[in-house]
């Protein structure tokens, strides 16, 4: 009868819908069903009398923080994929090659490499650059792939997208991100260029840590959150001894609605081949 159900208040036990509700919403005589709205927060104690206390108003940025951050806690059931990726030879080649990033007006960063990886890896696997529309039933695939990148700022957390990341080289992205990661410090991002976004990445590597749950940024349906590098005893079996391998630990927060545990591991053991043979990126990348 073309009648949305989420429209629709049922008259049964813990508003079940039947029939004749469905009937009388469609003829115009049915009640709709009241907007979903977050529970609200409990009163805070009187912290006053342990002791003195200062309050500080939030920032802009803080407080569309705390509306992005809550929307996305309650309306996605995340579950976190952690592994590790031995990055010694693309740590060699981001070294070899990062002069020529240099003259170009970038930096070679991980971060820059990591785009192109993530980029392949959300070509490969389609399911992770979509969104779940849950009035309709459907999910939309995304043919673009623009990834958001998350950026530390004095003001907090700034999420700047770059465009079309698997149309792109390395080095072109190095520079691309130098420019607008520059904007977002100096606070001069336009609304646009933090819009559009079908995956972000997150990099703390630069600051530490050995592993953290990122938190999928709604309507999107993964993230990838990236830990410190450091060497590591791994076992070559040819040699038959234990070599130092430089280890990058990251971890995948997906929305289970959409992805399955196999599905995370198999983008991270992408992800993670993907950077320990450089090779491979000519080829999927």
């Amino acid at each position: 009868m073309g009648v949305n159900l989420l429209e629709v208040l049922g008259s049964g036990p813990a508003h079940r819908i039947s029939e004749s509700d469905v009937r009388r919403f469609a003829e115009g005589g049915g009640t709709p069903a009241p907007a979903p709205t977050a529970a609200p927060a409990p009163a805070l104690p009187e912290f006053a009398k342990f002791g003195p206390i200062r309050r500080e108003a939030m920032s802009g940025v803080r407080r569309a923080t705390v509306r992005s951050m809550a929307q996305a806690w309650s309306t996605v059931p995340m579950v976190t994929q952690f592994d590790k990726a031995d990055v010694t030879e693309m740590e060699a080649l981001r070294k070899r090659y990062a002069p020529r990033a240099e003259k170009r007006g970038g930096k070679l960063t991980m971060t820059a490499i990591l785009l192109k990886v993530v980029a392949a890896a959300l070509r490969q696997f389609p399911k992770f650059n979509a969104s779940i529309d849950t009035a309709s039933n459907e999910v939309i695939f995304k043919e673009y792939v623009h990834i958001a990148v998350a950026v530390d700022t004095p003001s907090g957390l700034l999420v700047p997208v770059i465009r079309d990341v698997d149309k792109k080289g390395v080095i072109a992205i190095s520079v691309e991100l130098g420019e607008i990661a520059a904007k977002a410090r100096d606070r001069k991002l336009t609304p646009e260029e933090m819009q559009g976004a079908s995956f972000t990445l997150s990099n703390l590597g630069g600051i530490g840590g050995t592993g953290f749950t990122p938190i999928v940024n709604w309507p999107e349906v993964a993230i990838l959150g990236v830990s410190r590098s450091g060497l590591e005893p791994v076992w070559n079996e040819d040699k038959g001894e234990f070599e130092p391998r430089i280890l990058m630990p990251f971890s995948l927060s997906y929305d289970h609605r959409l992805i399955d545990g196999a599905d995370a591991a198999r983008f991270c053991r992408f992800i993670a081949e993907m950077l320990e043979d450089p090779f491979l990126l000519g080829f999927e990348g």
